[in-house]
Parts: C-alpha cells; sequence; structure tokens
C-alpha cells in the first residue's frame, strides 16, 4: 500500500505534539501537547474507515474478521512486547504490582478501569482505538445485514450516513456535558473514556465517507469555503496553548468537539488540495517535511515507548529541562524508528503471508 507524505507528515506533527504534553520544552507546548492525542483519533477514523470503504466498493462486502486480525497484528505485537518495560519502574520505586490492573491494559479496558493506563498511563487512548475498531466492524455487519440499510449508508446521491453521524456527533457532545457536569470528580475518566472521545474518530469517518461517496461534492465545497475554514481552524485550535485540560468543563466539552473539528478542516487540506506536498515544503522546507513525515512512520513505535523513555531520562536527573527534551524526543525517535523497522515490519510481514491484503482499486 502507498503510503502519503503528507498524511505521515499529520501523524508526525500529532506524536510531536504528544511529546511535547508530557516532556517540558515550553509551558505553553506542554498546555496544548494533549490535542495530539485528538489529531490522531481524527487520522485514525479516517484511514481505518477509508479500508472498509474501499473494500466495500470493490467487493460490495466487508470482512470484518479479516480486517480486525489485521489490525491485530499492526497494534498487538509491539505493544505487549513493550509492555512489560513500564513494569521497570513499580520495581525501582518500590511498588507493588496490581496485577488485576495490568490485566486492565492488556485487555485494553484501562480507560473505564483506571482512567489513564496503569503500567503505561498514555495507553489510555489506544483503548479508545481499540473499541472504534470493534465498534465499526460492528456497525458495518449490521448494515450489510439489511439490504435498505445498506442503500442508504452507501448512497452517492442522498445525504442518509452523513445525518446519521452528525446525529452521534451531538449525542456523544451531549454526554460529555451530562458526565461532566454530574460526575465531576471522575476528572480523569471525563477525559478518557471512549464514548465521550469517540466523536474524534467519528469526524475521520464522516469526512472518509465524504471522500470515498462523494467525493466532488466535497471538493466543490471545500474548495468554495477553503479560506474561511483555514480561518475557522485556528481560531478553534487558539485556546489550547493556555488551558490546562484536566480540570477544564470548556475543555472537555465543546473544547474537544473544536478540536476535533480543527483537526478534521486540516485533514481536508491535505486531501483535496493537490499540491499540498509542494506548498508544506515552501512553508517549513523539504527538509523537515520530509523528517517529520519519517518520524510519522514510526508514530505508533514513538508512541509506545516514550514513556518509558522519559522514565529512563528522569533517573539522569538533569537541571536543564531543555537538555532532558531534547534526550526524549531523540531517543524516542531512535528507537521507535528501530521498533518500527525491523519489529514492526516482522509482525506485518508474517500477517501479509497469512492474512494478505486484498487487492483494492484506487
Amino acid at each position: 500500500m502507498n503510503r502519503l507524505r503528507e498524511l505521515d507528515f499529520l501523524r508526525g506533527i500529532a506524536i510531536l505534539l504528544v511529546l511535547f504534553r508530557h516532556q517540558l520544552l515550553f509551558q505553553w507546548t506542554k498546555t496544548m501537547g494533549w490535542i495530539g492525542v485528538d489529531l490522531f483519533f481524527v487520522l485514525s477514523g479516517f484511514l481505518v474507515s477509508g479500508l472498509l470503504f474501499k473494500e466495500y466498493q470493490n467487493y460490495s462486502k466487508i470482512d470484518g474478521k479479516r480486517f480486525l486480525i489485521r489490525r491485530g497484528f499492526k497494534i498487538y505485537p509491539i505493544f505487549y512486547l513493550f509492555y512489560l518495560l513500564y513494569l521497570i519502574p513499580f520495581f525501582v520505586n518500590d511498588e507493588t504490582i496490581d496485577f488485576r490492573k495490568v490485566l486492565t491494559d492488556l485487555l485494553f479496558v484501562q480507560n473505564y478501569a483506571t482512567g489513564w493506563g496503569y503500567g503505561y498511563e498514555a495507553s489510555w487512548s489506544l483503548a479508545v482505538e481499540e473499541h472504534f475498531y470493534f465498534g465499526l466492524v460492528f456497525a458495518f455487519y449490521l448494515i450489510l445485514k439489511s439490504t435498505k440499510l445498506r442503500d442508504n449508508f452507501f448512497s452517492t446521491t442522498n445525504f442518509f450516513t452523513e445525518r446519521v453521524l452528525l446525529l452521534v456527533l451531538l449525542i456523544v457532545l451531549l454526554l460529555r456535558i451530562f458526565s461532566n457536569v454530574y460526575f465531576e470528580g471522575q476528572f480523569i475518566r471525563n477525559f478518557t473514556m471512549t464514548h465521550l472521545r469517540i466523536d474524534a474518530l467519528l469526524f475521520g469517518v464522516l469526512i472518509s465517507y465524504m471522500y470515498y461517496f462523494k467525493q466532488e461534492f466535497l471538493r466543490e465545497k471545500f474548495n468554495n469555503l477553503k479560506y474561511y475554514l483555514l480561518f475557522l481552524a485556528l481560531l478553534f485550535l487558539s485556546f489550547t496553548p493556555f488551558i490546562k485540560p484536566l480540570n477544564s468543563f470548556f475543555v472537555k466539552t465543546i473544547g474537544f468537539t473544536l478540536v476535533y473539528l480543527a483537526f478534521g478542516i486540516l485533514l481536508c487540506f491535505i486531501l483535496l488540495i493537490s499540491n499540498i506536498n509542494k506548498i508544506l515544503d515552501s512553508f517549513f522546507s523539504k527538509f523537515v517535511v520530509d523528517i517529520v513525515a519519517k518520524i510519522g512512520f514510526c508514530s505508533y513505535s514513538i508512541y509506545v515507548i516514550h514513556t518509558f523513555v522519559i522514565f529512563v531520562v528522569k533517573q539522569l536527573k538533569f537541571e536543564n529541562h531543555y537538555i532532558s527534551f531534547a534526550l526524549v524526543v531523540f531517543f524516542s525517535c531512535f528507537l521507535g524508528y528501530f521498533m518500527t523497522h525491523y519489529i514492526e515490519k516482522y509482525f506485518l510481514k508474517v500477517r501479509e503471508h497469512y492474512f494478505p491484503s486484498k487487492k483494492i482499486s484506487k
């Protein structure tokens, strides 16, 4: 499958934002770094649903079991192999390991059981994505069982799917408001629970559906409004360097919505502007875009390993936090590169041997 440099660039931006969040560079970068996960969510929603949309377009059916197995080969080996590293801090700090909580991490239910991940705190977002994969396959299963639903959902003329997705986005927003009002003490779970965060992924699904089934309509509307949309995207992100998210009612309700809308708009720019690579190169320089895109290619492995790197660097006790930041970024990216090209790649080869990808026309 051909990779798009511009989408890897967005992935690179996302993982760099996550590093900003978890390792101090400046206070404002730490404050806004949480949005990197939301960018990952929008991208995942677009890319993962796109695989299923393309499969349906080519075969008029979807093999959900095969899809989940192939996702498993991508996600599970790296996560489970390196999870053991996250138990090391317990031994270093002479803390007792709660294996029941470890199990919640391994079963990807930590965002409900413990809020953050237990051994690997950042794994809560992986749980959200796992729930999304299974939920998406189940939704497609139900849709394809009914001829009427199938014809409505995969229509190139009506707007049934868009209305359904927009309704679900609204419901999730209302659930966030309700949860933050009536369960305000659950401030971590209000940040991490799947039913309160899945709308970012579903907005990616909405963009994906429009891209694959109504691309001409999407291009026309986008081209007519692109400068207004760019202004809105920047406006929607403008609060993120200034408001700490965890205890903010605004961030954990409307703020999440504004952020995924902004990233959805930026994704449309990446997808629909034909010379986007030249624009990126002229704005950031080809060298910078290439580096960030390569980091984006390794983003999953970097995400898995980076908090362990942070733990190791903390043990060195540098007084200068700029040195700590540089070491965290360098070694996270270096180890992520190794993990991607030598470990993840091995399991993907095994996947292709036993569960090869289907031929999908463009």
